[in-house]
């Protein structure tokens, strides 16, 4: 197949077109930078010059191509950005779906994300029927919210429009929720939320890859899907897990969640006042996504994608811990996780 990406110099991003490499595809990934470009032709595929404004630049790249995957968004940022937030993550997303239109590709495969359904509260094993909350955890959900509606109401006949969510990417090459972790706890920074006891849904890189890929193939035009690793963990034990593997102990204290919704309200309207350039260490939507349980059913992708996890929760667990030792064998036996990070039924 002929595929097209963008943000393919991202976490999830890269791990797609290493996927896509392996199977055979040819890939073409949009690249805003040099760096960018070196990255994505260091994984096989042909990099595009320009960015998610570039909407001519798209289109021609897109023409014969099967798929176009669109994992580019703005995820980090202050109130100072909120614009930012709607040009990259309402406007790009818009841009990718008329130059996919005007490129006569067949089939559109967009990267959401849990946050789209979060509102401040928990989320116990909700499916893609959950709806919207009344009021989004600004400004990463809301307009992650708006493309991928905009996404949902673009598919039609010449363009299926696929919605892909996954909930808490991890595994190797972790460029974004590890090294926070062990910085935190590297400076004693971490606390764990009313004990941090609660359950999570987690999506390892290499399966959220297979999700986009098996939604590609077989995703039906308008629908959304959530892809997991399957059964929720602990948070607090997977967590203290993955940090075990950088050989970084976790943190022991805990602090009441009451308490610190408080603290982060009053930091995010700090920085709303000042127009902060940055997000605050500790914000609502933080706390939103990983204060209480946050967990997804998948069975709609299994049952209509024929989406399987290719990578275990122990499997990731035991390649970032020989990474980070530089063992190169990966292929050895993988060792059972302790009981406790599985998730009580």
């Amino acid at each position: 197949m002929q595929a097209f990406v963008t943000g393919g110099s991202g976490y999830l991003g890269r791990n797609l077109v290493d996927a896509l490499v392996a199977r055979g595809d040819a890939v073409r990934a949009l690249a805003r930078s040099a760096p960018s470009a070196d990255a994505v032709r260091s994984r096989g595929a042909t990099a595009v010059d320009g960015d998610l404004g570039d909407e001519a630049a798209m289109c021609e790249a897109m023409r014969g191509c099967d798929v176009v995957y669109h994992c580019a968004a703005q995820v980090g940022g202050g109130p100072r950005d909120e614009s930012v937030w709607f040009r990259v993550n309402v406007g790009g997303t818009d841009a990718v779906i008329r130059a996919a239109e005007r490129a006569g590709v067949p089939r559109l495969v967009h990267v959401s994300t849990e946050a789209v359904l979060a509102g401040g509260g928990p989320l116990r094993m909700v499916d893609e029927t959950q709806p919207y909350p009344r009021r989004h955890i600004r400004p990463y959900g809301i307009t992650k919210a708006i493309a991928e509606q905009h996404v949902v109401a673009a598919s039609s006949d010449r363009l299926a429009t696929v919605v892909v969510r996954p909930r808490f990417v991890w595994g190797r090459d972790d460029s974004t929720l590890l090294p926070r972790f062990v910085e935190g706890a590297r400076r004693g920074q971490l606390a764990w939320f009313d004990g941090g006891r609660y359950r999570t849904s987690t999506t390892h890189v290499a399966n959220a890859a297979a999700g986009l890929i098996a939604a590609a193939e077989r995703g039906r035009g308008g629908e959304i899907y959530f892809v997991t690793d399957g059964e929720p963990v602990v948070f607090r034990d997977f967590i203290t897990a993955m940090l075990a593997t950088q050989d970084v102990a976790a943190p022991t204290r805990s602090v009441p969640l009451p308490l610190v919704r408080g603290v982060a309200s009053l930091l995010a309207g700090w920085a709303t006042l000042t127009r902060a350039r940055a997000e605050p260490l500790l914000t609502p939507a933080a706390l939103a996504l990983v204060g209480h349980e946050m967990t997804m059913s998948d069975a709609k992708a299994r049952r209509e994608l024929g989406y399987r996890p290719v990578v275990s929760v122990e499997e990731g667990l035991a390649e970032l811990r020989a990474r980070h030792r530089g063992d190169a064998t990966l292929g050895s036996p993988v060792p059972q996780p302790p009981r406790s990070l599985r998730s009580p039924r």
